[in-house]
């Protein structure tokens, strides 16, 4: 321990100490000039001390803040809500424009992630790189929100068949918050054209009757609609309807019914397309047992491969030979 003669040694003298006692008890005083100042009376003679008073303060900024926090929290989550509820929405539109085959053609919607803040175009023509450029209309989300797991299995735009409403690109494309990537929501779209925020349930048809009153199949080769024809041949060649393709178009489908009389007897049928040409085309043949008792053999006029349909006369049996046709099945 320094003793006082080393301090005056050092150039301490006892000056020097009395004004330090005199500072040290200046400053308690002043102190407690301010306890007394911060403290509130009771008639108990209680009070607050500054300390006390100081952590109310915080307590009551943190109350204040707490709001505040929330309001921004909020306000993101609505900016997340309203645009995947926009999103769909234009989806819809899209679809239902091609339902009612506006302008006679098919409507999509493109989905840009290259661009901030992202962007889709609700578009005019069977596909984005082929559409009317002049119908764009474009859609920008919120700077808070971006497209995440776009997934449609292939390329970022979903287009709707013009008879059915249905999509080849069935998936779900998802929103998130970039300020908080936990928060995401999904649309999920079918392959039936349904669009909704829930996953959609994996139905089976395996307790379906089916029958071939509805018979659907895939054909792989394009049609030229302009030249080529449907032949429909009863009853091996007993009686045969040749149908030009490019009369039987409607709202850029094939679309044609008819009676024919076969020895008699009246064969109701129709064929037409669910998509045609894009890129393959999806044929529907309806042909009710109740309306039809002639068998019946269904080609195209430029396929050499073989037939699209055969029919036995009670239509039991349906078959197929052409080597574009697949997925050949009863509905």
């Amino acid at each position: 321990m320094m003793n006082f003669s080393s301090l005056k040694n050092n150039g301490f003298t006892p000056h020097h100490f009395h004004a330090i006692i005199v500072k040290l008890f200046m400053i308690f005083k002043i102190e407690n000039k301010q306890k007394n100042k911060f403290r509130l009376s009771s008639e108990s003679g209680g009070g607050f001390t500054l300390i006390e008073v100081i952590v109310v303060i915080l307590i009551l900024t943190v109350l204040i803040a707490a709001p505040i926090v929330s309001f921004y929290y909020i306000k993101n989550k609505s900016d997340l809500d309203n645009g995947i509820q926009e999103f769909t929405n234009i989806l819809k539109l899209a679809q239902s424009r091609t339902l009612s085959s506006e302008n006679n053609s098919q409507y999509g919607v493109y989905l840009d992630q290259s661009v901030s803040p992202n962007k889709y175009i609700l578009f005019k023509g069977s596909d984005y790189a082929l559409r009317d450029i002049l119908a764009d209309q474009t859609y920008f989300l919120s700077e808070k929100v971006e497209f995440f797991a776009i997934d449609l299995g292939g390329p970022n735009e979903i287009v709707f068949d013009k008879l059915t409403g249905a999509t080849q690109a069935a998936g779900s494309v998802s929103l998130r918050l970039k300020s908080d990537t936990s928060q995401i929501k999904t649309a999920y779209i079918s392959n039936a054209g349904t669009i909704s925020f829930n996953v959609p349930a994996a139905l089976s048809d395996d307790d379906r009757v089916k029958d071939s009153r509805h018979l659907q199949f895939d054909y792989s080769r394009l049609i030229d609609v302009n030249n080529e024809n449907i032949v429909l041949n009863f009853n091996s060649g007993q009686a045969i309807q040749s149908i030009p393709i490019s009369q039987s178009l409607f709202a850029g489908q094939i679309d044609w019914s008819g009676i024919i009389n076969v020895g008699g007897a009246n064969q109701t049928i129709r064929i037409h397309t669910n998509r045609l040409n894009n890129p393959d085309t999806q044929f529907s043949i309806h042909r009710d047992r109740r309306f039809n008792d002639k068998s019946l053999t269904i080609t195209i006029s430029a396929d050499s491969s073989g037939y699209l349909a055969q029919y036995s006369a009670d239509g039991l049996t349906t078959a197929n030979s052409s080597i574009y046709v697949s997925n050949f099945v009863w509905q």
